[in-house]
């Protein structure tokens, strides 16, 4: 017979659900201890060291979140899941909201009891892992970030549905990736997929997989990306695109823990942490009737809000050696300077792209300097407010020269949608200059690059960057 090295308490007032649970776990070689209420439940802890602990929602001498405070106040490393009525969601958020590792629903589900218990157990077993800092993958010793890493330490070890905001280029995959990493599924697989990227007929195909033969073209079992995920992580990038008949079907998933292929007649159980992200404020979709509000407060049980670059502008001289570093690697170079100047022009610029604005100015900085020495005008830095035209009419490719490429000067600007990112514009207009140059020179670069007043080695980059064939 296998040792038993782990131990469970069970409180529950049901004998019969006291009685199940103990031999489910018995066979997975846990010991038992049960109380009936919370009162022997909290002698139970006094007497014993367990390593997990599953409690029924109700009890007769209170509610099982009462259990989850007390436990996460004087027991905070033990994980405990709640076991909740058929159809009681609410109870569940509430649970995982005061501190509860993960629930699970009356009937129980002895598949999904299993995967719960399994991931418990590793959360113990890995448990000084889970304290590890993010300071060397999330970069900044500002306040704010620092409360960040703190929040990714404490969600990591829950199975709560998470909600990343923050502007684009914050870095929410990233934070997502780390809670995982530091989690119990970080042996698992973790699933990223942009919501906006799928087309709207794939959708269910894509979430859930289908069956052979389920449509036209479904010449094969195919698993979906919450198969791809079991045992895992399921990123929900932009969910805010998801269409609402898709948010349906996201929300039961979410529910029931189970999913149906496309085509097949039974409902699978799987083993899915969800965490999700949009740059978009979802309240204020939920109040246009453009986001369903019960799945939003299905996954935002809890919110994790990413600051913006520009709120936390003491890390941006880390960031910047950070990033430069790692392009010297990648350009084989064997040093590279950022002029003070250029750094004092970083710290005041507002950054509507946030880190991922920061990487592209850098890259595209160690492209253009010269003597490997980054100056200001190398960063190229656009105008950070909106720009009238000086004259209503267009100057000719002659007169368009290097200030074209370098943030582009005010009466070259029209009037601009203000909810059109700048960094797009400003692209959309240096590559119909370039464009218009190399028709000019019937395509002859250097040609091209003496009309628009820069080297042939930056008109070369930003061919590239652009995609201009």
């Amino acid at each position: 017979m296998s040792k038993i090295v782990r131990n469970a308490l069970i409180v529950d007032d049901e004998p019969d659900i006291r009685e199940l649970l103990e031999l489910t776990l018995g066979r997975m070689n846990i010991a038992t201890q049960a109380a009936a209420n919370i009162e022997e439940a909290k002698t139970l802890l006094q007497k014993f060291k367990f390593d997990l602990c599953l409690s029924d929602m109700r009890l007769p001498d209170g509610n099982g979140i009462d259990l989850v405070k007390h436990m996460q106040q004087d027991y905070p490393q033990i994980p405990v899941a709640m076991i909740t009525a058929y159809g009681s969601m609410e109870s569940a958020v509430d649970a995982l909201k005061s501190g509860a590792f993960d629930f699970v629903s009356k009937p129980v589900n002895l598949q999904i009891l299993r995967n719960l218990i399994q991931s418990a157990l590793k959360l113990s077993e890995s448990e000084n892992d889970l304290d590890r800092r993010s300071r060397d993958q999330l970069l900044g010793n500002s306040e704010k970030m620092c409360a960040i890493r703190s929040s990714i330490a404490k969600l990591s070890r829950s199975q709560a549905p998470v909600y990343i905001s923050g502007e684009s280029g914050t870095g929410k995959e990233l934070v997502a990736r780390l809670i995982h990493q530091k989690g119990p599924r970080k042996d698992k697989a973790f699933i990223a997929v942009n919501c906006g990227a799928i087309p709207s007929e794939l959708m269910e195909s894509e979430f859930f997989g289908h069956k052979k033969g389920a449509f036209t073209g479904a010449i094969s079992d195919k698993p979906g990306l919450f198969q791809a995920a079991e045992g895992g992580t399921l990123f929900l990038d932009e969910v805010a695109e998801l269409p609402i008949s898709m948010q349906v079907k996201l929300l039961r998933v979410i529910q029931e823990k189970a999913v149906r292929s496309v085509g097949e007649q039974q409902e699978v159980p799987v083993d899915v942490r969800i965490l999700s992200a949009t740059h978009k404020n979802l309240l204020q979709l939920v109040e246009k009737n453009e986001f369903r509000q019960d799945l939003y407060y299905r996954i935002n049980v809890i919110e994790l809000a990413i600051p913006s670059l520009r709120e936390r502008k003491d890390d941006i001289e880390m960031l910047a050696e950070k990033i430069l570093d790692q392009l010297i690697v990648n350009a084989k170079i064997s040093t590279i300077k950022l002029s003070t100047d250029a750094l004092n022009i970083l710290k005041h610029y507002h950054f509507p792209g946030n880190v991922r604005e920061l990487e592209n100015i850098l890259e595209r900085a160690i492209t253009l300097c010269e003597h490997n020495n980054i100056t200001v005008n190398d960063l190229q830095l656009p105008k950070q407010a909106p720009l009238t035209p000086v004259s209503s009419s267009t100057p000719s490719i002659e007169n368009q020269t290097q200030s074209d490429t370098q943030g582009l000067e005010k009466n070259q600007l029209k009037p601009i949608d203000q909810k059109v990112p700048l960094t797009d514009l400003l692209d959309k207009k240096e590559k119909e200059v370039i464009t218009q140059a190399l028709e000019k020179t019937q395509y002859n670069k250097t040609a091209a690059a003496k009309i628009l007043g820069i080297s042939f080695r930056q008109l070369r980059y930003r061919l590239k960057k652009l995609k201009i064939g």
